[in-house]
């Protein structure tokens, strides 16, 4: 499982309820069920993803994030989890509050647009960076909404939303000093654990 999963794993309670929004192959999903008896349900688009879920026996249901959430009941997980997809959607912010009125807590994670490689990639040559980690070029990205941590937390802080926990790491999902310190030029991956 990736390290990202890992981390973010620990802030999950045994026999709680979770919903994977993009969730892939259901890794996440089948680990905590097998390790923490979680109940969960993944929604996922890519049709070979949900046969990969399927054949793991993960829960997944097929639905566009984009058209929202509407098919959950209010306070119907206990956590509502969005790896590497944020950037992907077109109203995050939107996305951001429905995972909060369909989920107690919210866990999500995105690359950081912030990080010293692409403000340097930026500044030589002229482009948009294209790495390991953001792979596309600006034409074919699926990426359509690049933010940095200091964008993100803004966002929290008008919406008056409270992170309950905050991780930086790179892009091998390890954390370090000079990550802590300054998160936003040299975290590559951001992990969040928000709440009302």
């Amino acid at each position: 499982m990736r390290q990202d999963l890992e981390t973010l794993q620990q802030w999950i309670q045994p026999d709680s309820s979770v919903l994977d929004l993009g969730c892939g192959d259901g890794a996440l999903l089948a680990h905590l069920r097998d390790s923490k008896n979680v109940i969960g349900y993944g929604l996922e688009i890519n049709q070979s993803q949900i046969v990969e879920c399927i054949k793991k026996k993960v829960n997944v249901i097929e639905q566009d994030l984009d058209l929202g959430l509407d098919n959950f009941d209010s306070n119907s997980f206990d956590m509502v989890i969005m790896t590497q997809a944020l950037q992907a959607v077109h109203y995050p912010d939107r996305v951001i509050d429905d995972m909060l009125r369909v989920g107690k807590e919210c866990i999500i994670t995105f690359p950081n647009f912030g990080y010293w490689r692409c403000r340097l990639f930026l500044l030589a040559k002229g482009k948009m960076p294209v790495s390991k980690l953001l792979p596309y070029t600006w034409y074919n990205t699926p990426n359509i909404h690049l933010c940095t941590f200091a964008d993100f937390e803004s966002m929290c802080q008008r919406k008056n939303l409270k992170i309950l926990n905050r991780t930086v790491v790179d892009m091998n999902y390890r954390d370090g000093v000079m990550m802590r310190i300054y998160p936003n030029l040299f975290g590559e991956t951001a992990v969040y654990h928000i709440t009302k």
